[in-house]
Parts: structure tokens; sequence; C-alpha cells
């Protein structure tokens, strides 16, 4: 949604809502942990008010997370993830997302090396995959991306969990296919939908329809 059109926020969340989408992605940052801002809790939470069947996936770039998960999931949160390079108390945050009835994911930035996840893999129900650095929409895909998706998946797999791989950055019709193949699950796509000339024929094209 940070690529939506802040001045019909209400309009862009039904629109995707009559997509063949399933998820709404929020991108929440504070300015600090990355160096832009954007939705606090109230325009979050009009969101969700103005969402009537997407799962909500609340991306949060912000600096220690763990002081305001409660309130991401008492906006409407279904999904919280938070960067694992913005606090020192991951397993406390996937403590209290699982403890307010939310699922639990993890993000990495792309020079962050996928091995640091690996401790918290059975307590998550995502990891995220960032295809850009965190904090601005528009960003070209960084191809290495998909050796981190595939290296996940195998990681996955060989422990026989059923954690999700999100992607994020960069994504649209003509390299989700090869994301898909690489073992992602969820694809996050921003401009690609909102600056498409039709973009529910551009998430069915995402979504390989």
């Amino acid at each position: 949604m940070l690529s939506a059109d802040f001045g019909n926020l209400e309009r862009d969340v039904k629109m995707i809502g009559s997509s063949k989408a399933g998820w709404m992605h929020i991108d929440v940052m504070d300015g600090v942990f990355v160096p832009n801002i954007s939705f606090g809790f109230p325009v979050l939470k009009a969101m969700v008010d103005a969402n009537e069947r997407l799962i909500v996936d609340t991306h949060l770039m912000i600096t220690e997370p763990e002081r305001y998960l409660k309130r991401f999931a008492e906006a409407g949160s279904d999904y919280i993830t938070f960067h694992i390079e913005a606090t020192y108390r991951v397993r406390e945050c996937i403590d209290i997302i699982h403890g307010c009835g939310a699922r639990a994911g993890l993000s990495i930035k792309p020079g962050t090396d996928i091995s640091v996840v690996e401790p918290f893999l059975s307590m998550l129900d995502m990891v995220l995959v960032m295809s850009v650095e965190p904090g601005f929409g528009g960003q070209k895909f960084i191809e290495a991306s998909l050796e981190k998706v595939v290296a996940l998946r195998e990681m996955i797999d060989s422990r026989n969990l059923d954690t999700i791989i999100e992607v994020d950055g960069g994504i649209g019709s003509k390299n989700a296919a090869g994301l898909y193949a690489a073992g992602a699950n969820i694809l996050v796509a921003g401009n690609a939908v909102f600056k498409a000339e039709d973009p529910l024929r551009e998430i069915e094209l995402i979504l390989g329809l």
C-alpha cells in the first residue's frame, strides 16, 4: 500500500479487495530504521476498516519494534513482520506477536545473510526477504535475492516446517514466476500494480493467472 494514492486510500484498498490478491501489505516506517516515514496507527486502522476480506500483512521497518507490537495487533494486523536488524529481542518479539493472536514474520535486508534467521525458524510463521533496500518504493529488484530464496526454501524444507517465504521489492509480472520457482509463497508488489494501466490484470499476471 506504500505505492497507493494516499489521497484515495479507501478507494485503493477496495480495488485490491476486488482483485485476485489475497493480502494487503502495509509498510510502516519510522524515519529512524529507514530514512522515510509512512503510516501510523490511525491510517493503518482506517485501511483495515476499509478492508473486507484481505489478510492484513504489516511490515514494520522501525527500531525497537517490541514497543509497538501489541498496538499493531490491536489495529487489525493478521501478520506482523519486524526486522532482525532492528532489535536485540527477536524471541521476545515473536512471543509478543503470537501472544496477541497474530502470526509472526522476520525480515532481513539485502545485505543480511540468510543464516541469521536459522535459530528462529521453527518459531516463525513467515520470513520476509527484502529484494530492495527497505525504505522506499519503486526500486529495482536485486537479483541476488533469488539465491536467498532458494537457500531459505531448502532450510525450511529440510526441517519439515510450514514457514512461509515472502519477497518484497521490485516485483512485478516479469519476475514473479522465477520467484515462485525459487520457493517463494507470497510476493509483494507496489508500483507494478498501482502504476499499471490495468492494476487488476497486473495482479493476475503476478499470480500466474
